[in-house]
């Protein structure tokens, strides 16, 4: 059964929907031409600029979920769910091991052995659930055991390119320099091998087929060894690893009754479990099920909820405890059709909603269908310190808060950019800022795009994605200065909205473009799209003119000099000459008094 709410813009660890891609690209070469680019030793492009990717609308989310509190569980139904998420969990890793025992030589008959013997001990269905997620969870971790060695590539070529170096050379914009000094250098020399060393290991482990999967999380197993920082004891720490290895979930099936067999949720509320066979003695209901005391009503999509079940078509089911507030909860997933998205034009009619998204804070900007700003920057704050489920909930009220505002707008889109931080979490390429390190680990670009697109689904906004390519400092550059005034401070992040915005409209990120080739002033030659910083006028208002009249006597102080008949302005100045009115024919006594010559 699909995950609720996928990420949007998937990366090379997300294994469960294949990476999105533009509806229709209008230049087929641009993956080509950025292979073909030449790179120096570290793997940086030797161009000044690198090309954009083309600019599409993300599709929606393929599944939902939605989970509900199981209150008023008796003792002997916590007894009953107990032991059979503990006995499942027995078999579930019992089906892991023996999966990753198979490596590379995994194939249907193996699937089908590992199955039967699962079905003695449980039911049909269950051995099918547990399976399916033995092969999830491998394939989990084979990915991100390729992203750890293209991780280490990457650090190995930096590693390699500063070495080589002489000692204190600095940088360029594109390449990182040498070491500050001996101690430095020797001691990179050093992890130089240990990289290597972790390479070799990496590539002969993904050669040979072999992960390594820690069922309860490997974080909760280090925890084991500093229960003190962590404020458990080896009991309540106990509590949580039994808890995180139970298996409690089970696969839908369309055509089955109320859509699933094993645990079955009927419309008004009632769960019942599918015993495995050696727990059948529990049973309290017909056909080995056991029936719970509690029962659930889905606040959240109930009605699109009720309507599958009520129709027998496939929900999924998971049962899990959450120990830090001894509670027991039911979540439910289904897949759904993809939400049509609109094309990119239509996405553009009504303008756009340009949205920065940083550490702390979304920085956006609504504008019109011509890429021009309306009214003043908006900017919707959150804080991500805490545990997961604050910084989860911090998200979600800040996309609210824009999606309402968007509403109110009357947009049809929000840009945002396609961020991808995995090539700059290195600690090779920025070791000695740990503060950016940590910054841009610390943004939650993933989750963001996840939350994004499901929510703007159900508000009817399109998302569309655009390369973040020099953003922020072509938005700075260029819209920063000329739209900050005296009762408006624009930050770079505001101006950094613009130019995704512009972008995602289908403009450039500059104001000014050139004229036709017809009214260029220097005879038909190429002449920048943006004015130098020393071009007089090249933006707004010409500066007054300093030059005076031609009669005007030299000011001393603020005192006026000027004969009060004579106009204020330079072309109208008081001349030595008079005007006349020349006739027909003229005396040398009227040339004389007119001062014609």
């Amino acid at each position: 059964m699909g995950a609720a709410e996928g990420p949007a813009f998937p990366s090379a660890r997300d294994h469960h929907t294949p990476p999105i891609q533009p509806a229709a690209k209008t230049d087929t070469g641009i993956e080509a031409q950025a292979a073909s680019k030449p790179r120096d030793v570290a793997g940086c492009v030797l161009d000044r600029l690198r090309p954009v990717a083309a600019t599409f609308v993300a599709g929606g989310p393929s599944g939902v979920a939605v989970r509900d509190r199981l209150k008023g569980l008796s003792a002997g139904d916590e007894r009953v769910l107990r032991l059979v998420g503990a006995h499942l969990g027995s078999l579930a890793g019992r089906d892991l091991r023996a999966r990753c025992a198979d490596a590379l030589d995994h194939d249907a008959d193996r699937w089908a052995a590992r199955k039967r013997e699962l079905t003695a001990e449980s039911s049909a269905r269950w051995a099918g659930s547990i399976t399916k997620h033995t092969h999830d969870q491998w394939a989990l971790a084979r990915r991100g055991e390729l992203a750890h060695i293209q991780s280490l590539e990457a650090g190995v070529r930096t590693l390699e390119h500063r070495l080589s170096l002489p000692i204190g050379q600095k940088g360029t914009r594109r390449a990182p320099g040498g070491y500050r000094s001996k101690k430095e250098w020797f001691a990179k020399s050093r992890r130089l091998g240990v990289q290597r060393d972790r390479l070799t290991t990496g590539r002969a482990d993904w050669n040979a087929g072999v992960v390594r999967v820690v069922r309860g999380s490997r974080r909760l197993l280090n925890t084991r060894h500093h229960l003190e920082a962590a404020g458990l004891t080896e009991a309540q720490w106990r509590d949580q690893w039994e808890t995180r290895r139970w298996f409690l979930q089970a696969d839908g099936e369309s055509g089955k009754r109320f859509g699933n067999e094993t645990i079955r949720v009927t419309p008004e509320g009632e769960v019942s479990i599918r015993l495995p066979a050696p727990l059948a003695h529990l049973a309290n209901a017909k056909h080995g099920r056991y029936v719970l005391t509690a029962r659930v009503a889905f606040a959240h999509r109930g009605v699109e909820w009720a309507d599958r079940v009520e129709a027998n078509r496939a929900v999924a089911y998971r049962i899990h405890l959450d120990t830090g507030r001894d509670r027991w909860y039911l979540t439910a997933s289904w897949q759904r059709a993809t939400v049509p998205t609109i094309p990119l034009h239509a996405a553009r009619a009504r303008g756009m909603i340009g949205v920065d998204t940083n550490a702390d804070h979304l920085a956006a900007w609504r504008l019109d269908r011509h890429g021009n700003p309306i009214g003043d920057p908006r900017r919707f704050g959150y804080d991500l310190s805490g545990p997961a489920t604050r910084r989860d909930a911090q998200i979600r009220h800040a996309i609210t808060r824009l999606l309402h505002w968007a509403t109110e707008c009357g947009v049809a889109a929000i840009a945002i950019e396609d961020l991808d931080f995995t090539a700059d979490k290195t600690r090779e390429k920025h070791g000695r800022r740990k503060r950016f390190r940590q910054l841009i680990c610390g943004m939650p670009t993933g989750k963001f795009k996840a939350r994004l697109v499901s929510m703007a689904a159900e508000a009817g906004v399109a998302i569309v994605a655009v390369d973040p390519a020099y953003t922020s400092k072509w938005g700075s550059q260029h819209w920063r200065e000329p739209l900050t005034g005296k009762t408006r401070k624009v930050t770079r992040h505001d101006a950094a909205s613009i130019a995704i915005g512009r972008r995602a409209l289908g403009h450039a990120i500059r104001r000014r473009t050139p004229p036709p080739r017809t009214h260029q002033s220097d005879g038909h030659r190429h002449r920048s799209i943006q004015a130098g910083r020393s071009a007089p006028g090249r933006e707004g208002p010409r500066h007054p003119v300093t030059d005076r009249a031609h009669d005007a006597r030299r000011r001393t102080g603020t005192t006026r000099t000027r004969g009060t008949s004579a106009p204020s302005t330079v072309r109208d100045a008081r001349s030595a000459r008079m005007w006349g009115q020349d006739s027909l024919l003229k005396t040398d006594e009227e040339r004389s008094w007119t001062g014609a010559t």
